[in-house]
């Protein structure tokens, strides 16, 4: 049966909250290399979000959600398994990807959980996480995409099947472009709901922004290279090797980049963020005019960032700000909205936030930190620090004031500090000048990392992963 909700609500508490009627329905709209800053709500000069920017005005927007990196160059996998189970990269990552039997069925994710309590977990789009762990956590779905990455017009994709068979047999492409064939699907499942259906979680996880960058319609011209505003810390080539200069994301602007070249990936990107945006606010529409709307929380985020020619790169594969960092909106129906908290937090936080919301307990044995008194007061901090890892290769830690990152390639050592506070484009490296705060900071990375269960020892001539 569900639990009572008022215990939660006193737990929160605040003048901005409200008695809720029923057990509320919850959304989860999770987008593909999206970076943070691409939202015209925080100030773009150039993008255009109008969906997004009216779900900021309703909730919290959390301005420092940052992804964990990852053990390999697809991201989002790692990134995935964290929103689902709360736990981080590496333990997440081992989870999904477990070749022995399949998941650990004792790690729950946060769908199956709601799946246990009496809610209908809807599940659309890009899953990357097994079929199996898709079947435990989702009692209705599809389209699903269980790849990775195609063309968006040509998605291959299957219907949802009760007994979990989803074998390449199975597999039809789907008509029609990608972030519109998931959208109206959950606006079909949406609409097709009566007042007395039980409360849902709706899952619907977008394969755009990411490339191929084929925006359709008025989208593919909506911006013009010509007039794209170039971000200040363009290179034409990375000043130094970062362990994945060729990873495929890199090999899609020829090397040295040109300004010409990234005007037209940065214009192409901004039509396919403001594409899904549109599609976003769909499913925000069939929300509102449905019966439940006033009572149905909305998260929005994504799961990882992208460089497109900031720093010489043009992938995610990298732990600068505009990788790691990725938009998330909560919006809730028992709180005032058009707030942003700055502190730091991460993707997984979403885990037991969201558990929260339906009134039960979050998974056993997770790392996250929920963010319910955030929710409440903007300026409480969810985390004073954050950490990721990529590879064998790069490990970094953020402050709010600074952020180391280390490389180890080849045998060769780099440091990277800056001081984000004053230099938010990370182009200034201040580690030889900052020698004891360099140190400081490395401990205090070694000591995380090896709480999170990385191998890696910093001092060690090799990484390892």
């Amino acid at each position: 049966m569900l639990q009572d909700r008022r215990a939660f609500l006193s737990s929160l508490g605040g003048a901005a909250l409200v008695q809720r009627p029923a057990p509320s329905n919850i959304v989860v709209l999770f987008t593909d290399d999206h970076r943070f800053d691409m939202l015209s709500g925080l100030g773009h000069p150039d993008v255009k979000t109008p969906n997004l920017d009216r779900l900021m005005k309703r909730g919290v927007t959390f301005t420092h959600a940052c992804t964990q990196g990852g053990p390999h160059g697809a991201i989002c996998v790692p990134t995935r398994a964290q929103l689902m189970t709360g736990r981080s990269v590496f333990r997440a990552n081992e989870f999904v990807m477990s070749r022995k039997g399949g998941p650990d069925p004792a790690v729950k994710t946060f769908p199956e959980l709601l799946r246990a309590a009496g809610y209908e977990t809807h599940g659309i789009g890009k899953w990357h996480n097994q079929p199996a762990l898709y079947q435990r956590s989702f009692s209705s779905g599809g389209p699903i995409f269980l790849g990775g990455m195609s063309d968006h017009d040509k998605v291959p994709v299957h219907a949802y099947d009760a007994e979990g068979r989803y074998g390449k047999e199975r597999v039809e492409i789907a008509k029609g472009f990608s972030s519109e064939l998931f959208a109206s699907a959950a606006v079909d499942f949406i609409n097709g709901r009566g007042r007395e259906a039980k409360p849902y979680l709706l899952y619907t996880a977008f394969t755009s922004p990411h490339d191929p960058r084929m925006a359709p319609g008025r989208f593919a011209g909506m911006y013009d290279p010509a007039r794209v505003e170039m971000p200040p810390n363009f290179m034409a080539s990375h000043p130094f090797d970062n362990g994945e200069m060729k990873v495929r994301d890199e090999m899609l602007a020829a090397h040295p980049r040109t300004e010409a070249e990234v005007r037209k990936h940065i214009a192409a990107y901004y039509g396919m963020v403001s594409e899904v945006d549109h599609q976003i606010g769909r499913i925000i529409d069939a929300v509102d005019r449905s019966p439940s709307g006033k009572n149905t929380y909305i998260v929005m985020a994504g799961d990882n960032g992208l460089a497109v020619g900031q720093h010489g790169l043009m992938g995610k594969q990298s732990l600068y700000d505009h990788s790691w960092r990725v938009p998330m909106i909560v919006s809730s129906p028992f709180a005032e909205g058009g707030r942003r908290c700055d502190s730091m937090c991460h993707i997984m936080d979403l885990c037991p936030t969201i558990c929260r919301f339906a009134g039960i307990a979050p998974p056993e044995g997770i790392e996250a930190q929920g963010l319910e008194l955030a929710l409440r007061d903007e300026k409480r901090a969810v985390r004073k620090s954050i950490v990721a890892p990529y590879k064998d290769c790069q490990r970094a830690l953020r402050t709010d004031e600074w952020k180391l990152i280390l490389y180890n390639v080849n045998g060769v050592k780099t440091a990277q500090l800056f001081n984000v506070k004053k230099d938010p484009w990370e182009m200034t490296n201040l580690a030889e000048k900052q020698p004891k705060l360099v140190a400081k900071m490395k401990s205090e990375l070694q000591a995380q990392l090896t709480a999170m269960g990385d191998r890696t020892v910093l001092d060690a001539a090799k990484w390892v992963v």
